[in-house]
């Protein structure tokens, strides 16, 4: 069965994100000053071919750790469907 695995990596909370701050920057000068702490991160979607949803998210875990995030920056969430 083929399951789509979405992730989705963002900064750590911790770290700063000048990506974020320099959108967040721009908008302020569009006269878009209610929006406030711009985080910037990414988003990839898998097909998986896999047994059950849980064996389509630990696929997902496992691409994740070995190679889409860095751990020391990063971090991610996967929703399975």
């Amino acid at each position: 069965m083929i399951f789509t695995a979405h992730i989705t990596i963002m900064p750590l909370k911790e770290l700063l994100d000048p990506q974020g701050k320099a959108v967040n920057e721009s908008l302020h000068k569009l006269a878009l000053q209610q929006i406030q702490n711009v985080r910037i991160g990414k988003h990839i979607t898998l097909s998986i071919d896999a047994d059950s949803k849980e064996a389509a998210h630990q696929i997902a875990d496992e691409a994740c750790k070995k190679m889409l995030y860095n751990m020391v920056m990063e971090s991610y969430s996967i929703v399975v469907e």
